[in-house]
C-alpha cells in the first residue's frame, strides 16, 4: 500500500497534535506545583489554581492522551487490518474537529465554564463536540475492522474496540444534563447518586483511557520494535475479558466512608481486589516476551520503555486495590498519596509507552531512522527519575498528611492545627516542582528527537524526489 492509502498525514498529525496539548498541558502542571509553595503564582481571575487545574488535566488526558490515542489507534487498526481507513476524509475532518474541540475547552475552563465533574468538566455544548469527535472515531475504527483481510484479530483491537464502546457509554451517561443556558447545565443525578455515576464514570475513564488503549500500543510495538514474538497470544486474550469485565465495577472506591451505601462500596472493592489478576497477565506477558531476550533492554532504546511502562502499569495496579482496602483508604484517601498513585500511572505507564510508539511511528512514516538514540535514552532517564520523584514524594506527604489530620489527643481534640499540617508538606511540594522540571526537560528532548527526525524524513525525501 501507498502512503496515501495509509493516511500517513492523518496519523501525523494526532500525533503532532497531542505533543502540543501535551507541552501545553505540562507547563500548566508546572505552574500549580508552584502554586502549592507559592501562592502569589495564583493570578486572578484566569490563572488560579482552581482554573489551572482542570486545564492541566483536560489537556493532558484529551489532549496529549485522546489525541495520542486517536492518531496510534488509527495506525495500528491499518496494520492489522491490511487495508487503509474506511473514511480517511472523514478522518481528515477528525482532526481538525479534535483540534477545535480542544482549543474551546481550553478556553472555557479558563473562562470557568464548569460542570464540576472531575474528567468531566466541559460544558454541554462541548459535550456535544466531544460526542461527534467519538462517532467519528467508532465509524473508522469499526469500519475498517468489518473490512479486515485477516479474519482473526489480534488483541490490539480488541483493546481498541473495548476503548470505543467503554468511553462512549462513559461519557454519555456521566454528562446527561439538562441545559440552563449557553454555558450553564445541571446534571440529572444528584447526591450520592451523582457522586456513585461520576466516580463510575471518573475510575473507568482511567481505565479505557489510560489503560486499554494504552494495552493495544503495548501488545502491538513492544513485539513490532523488539521483533520478539508476544508470549502467549491466549493470556492476553484472558487477560482482556477479564480486565473488561472486572473493571467496570470499581469506581466505588473512591466513595469509601462516604454516604455511598456500603454494599456498593464492598463490591468496588471486591473488584478492585480482582484486577491485579487481569493487569498482571499483561505484565507477565510483556516480561516473558522479552525474557527470551533480555540483551534487548540494553541494546534497543525501546525495549527498556516498554518494559518500565508495564512494571509501572503492574505497580500501579497493586497500589490502587491496595489503597482501595477501608483500613488503608482511612489513612490516605483525601492526601496527597493520591496524586502520587494517579501519576506514576500517568507520567510512567502512559507517557513512557506513548511516547516510545511515536518513537517507533515516526521514523516509519518518514522512511528513516530516528534523529538520536542518545537523546531518546537521555529522555528515558529524566523521565524515569522525574515521575520516580515526584511519586514518592507525593506518597510520603500524604502518608503524613492522613497521619497529622487523625492525630489527637487525649482529650480527643486534634493534636495540629490545618496551618502546622500545612506548613510541612511545603518542602515535600517543592520536591514534586524539582521532579517537574525534570520529567519537563526529559520531554523536551523528546519534543527535539521527533521534531529533528521529522525534518530528517523530509530531507530524505527531497533528495530523492
Amino acid at each position: 500500500m501507498n502512503d496515501y492509502q495509509y493516511d500517513h498525514q492523518t496519523v501525523k498529525g494526532f500525533i503532532v497534535s497531542s505533543i502540543f496539548w501535551g507541552v501545553v498541558g505540562i507547563l500548566i502542571g508546572l505552574w500549580i506545583s508552584v502554586q502549592m509553595w507559592k501562592p502569589e503564582f495564583n493570578v486572578p481571575p484566569f490563572f488560579t489554581f482552581g482554573r489551572l487545574r482542570v486545564v492541566h488535566t483536560n489537556s493532558l488526558a484529551f489532549g496529549l492522551g485522546i489525541g495520542a490515542i486517536f492518531g496510534i489507534s488509527y495506525y495500528i487498526a491499518m496494520r492489522l487490518t491490511k487495508r487503509p481507513l474506511v473514511f480517511p476524509k472523514l478522518a481528515r475532518f477528525h482532526l481538525y474537529l479534535f483540534n477545535a474541540a480542544i482549543a474551546l475547552a481550553a478556553l472555557s475552563l479558563f473562562a470557568g465554564m464548569n460542570q464540576t465533574l472531575e474528567y468531566a468538566e466541559l460544558e454541554w455544548p462541548l459535550d456535544i463536540g466531544v460526542v461527534i469527535l467519538w462517532v467519528i472515531f467508532a465509524v473508522n475504527i469499526f469500519g475498517t475492522i468489518i473490512k479486515r483481510k485477516d479474519e482473526q484479530m489480534y488483541i490490539s483491537l480488541w483493546y481498541i474496540i473495548a476503548t470505543v464502546i467503554a468511553v462512549a457509554v462513559l461519557y454519555i451517561v456521566n454528562n446527561l444534563a439538562v441545559p440552563a443556558s449557553l454555558t450553564k447545565s445541571y446534571s440529572l443525578f444528584a447526591g450520592v447518586n451523582s457522586a456513585n455515576v461520576q466516580w463510575w464514570y471518573g475510575h473507568n475513564a482511567v481505565g479505557f483511557v489510560f489503560t486499554t488503549p494504552i494495552l493495544a500500543m503495548f501488545y502491538y510495538f513492544l513485539p513490532k520494535s523488539t521483533g520478539l514474538p508476544i508470549y502467549s497470544h491466549r493470556l492476553s486474550i484472558i487477560a482482556f475479558w477479564s480486565l473488561v469485565f472486572a473493571y467496570l465495577w470499581t469506581g466505588a472506591h473512591h466513595l469509601v466512608y462516604t454516604p455511598l451505601p456500603d454494599w456498593i462500596q464492598t463490591l468496588a472493592i471486591v473488584f478492585t481486589l480482582f484486577l491485579i489478576a487481569p493487569s498482571w497477565g499483561s505484565v507477565i506477558n510483556g516480561y516473558y516476551t522479552v525474557g527470551t531476550d533480555w540483551n534487548k533492554m540494553q541494546t534497543h532504546y525501546l525495549t527498556k520503555f516498554f518494559i518500565l511502562g508495564i512494571t509501572f502499569y503492574g505497580l500501579q495496579t497493586v497500589q490502587g486495590p491496595t489503597q482501595a482496602i477501608r483500613v488503608v483508604s482511612q489513612l490516605i484517601h483525601y492526601t496527597d498519596w493520591v496524586p502520587g498513585h494517579v501519576h506514576m500511572g500517568t507520567m510512567g505507564w502512559v507517557t513512557m509507552t506513548t511516547a516510545a510508539s511515536i518513537y517507533y511511528i515516526i521514523p516509519k512514516i518518514y522512511g528513516t531512522e530516528i534523529y538520536s538514540i542518545k537523546a531518546a535514552n537521555v529522555h528515558f532517564w529524566l523521565v524515569l527519575i522525574g515521575q520516580l520523584m515526584f511519586s514518592i514524594t507525593m506518597w510520603i506527604t500524604g502518608i503524613q498528611q492522613g497521619a497529622l489530620w487523625k492525630a489527637t489527643n487525649a482529650d480527643g481534640s486534634l493534636k495540629y492545627t490545618f496551618m502546622e499540617g500545612l506548613v510541612k508538606n511545603y518542602p515535600f511540594w517543592q520536591l514534586r516542582t524539582v521532579a517537574g522540571v525534570i520529567f519537563t526537560v526529559g520531554m523536551l528532548f523528546f519534543i527535539y528527537n521527533i521534531s529533528m527526525t521529522i525534518r530528517k524524513g523530509k530531507a530524505l525525501a527531497a533528495s530523492r524526489a
